[in-house]
């Protein structure tokens, strides 16, 4: 086993629950945000789920993967659609590396002209 997810949930839960009380406005208007997003009806909870998963793949973060695999599983996510999700995922986390890198290799390009220059 790679980690206890449900056991990350809990210890996070505590964790939340020490930020809520230290800064009660700011968890306020995250909360706040938090159901302004799942609110609305053109996208399912599900859906909204398998969205939040992927984006918690590509940006790293592991007690929002355990939080939104939660989420996908309790609103009908098949392990199929998941994975599907999955693969998105792992898609964009490449794609952009492949974006930086075209832009680092252009960076050195032109800072390699600018040094290949006299004077």
């Amino acid at each position: 086993m790679v980690e206890d997810w449900l056991a990350l949930i809990g210890n996070m839960n505590v964790a939340v629950r020490d930020l809520r009380q230290a800064s009660p406005d700011v968890m306020k208007s995250f909360s706040d945000m938090a159901r302004a997003a799942h609110a609305g009806d053109e996208l399912d909870a599900k859906t909204k789920e398998l969205i939040a998963l992927a984006i918690s793949v590509a940006v790293r973060c592991a007690p929002c993967v355990a939080y939104h695999a939660e989420g996908a599983v309790k609103n009908g996510a098949s392990r199929a659609a998941i994975a599907e999700t999955l693969a998105m995922a792992v898609y964009m986390g490449a794609g952009p590396s492949v974006m930086y890198a075209a832009e680092a290799l252009e960076a050195v390009d032109q800072i390699a002209a600018k040094a290949a220059k006299p004077g």
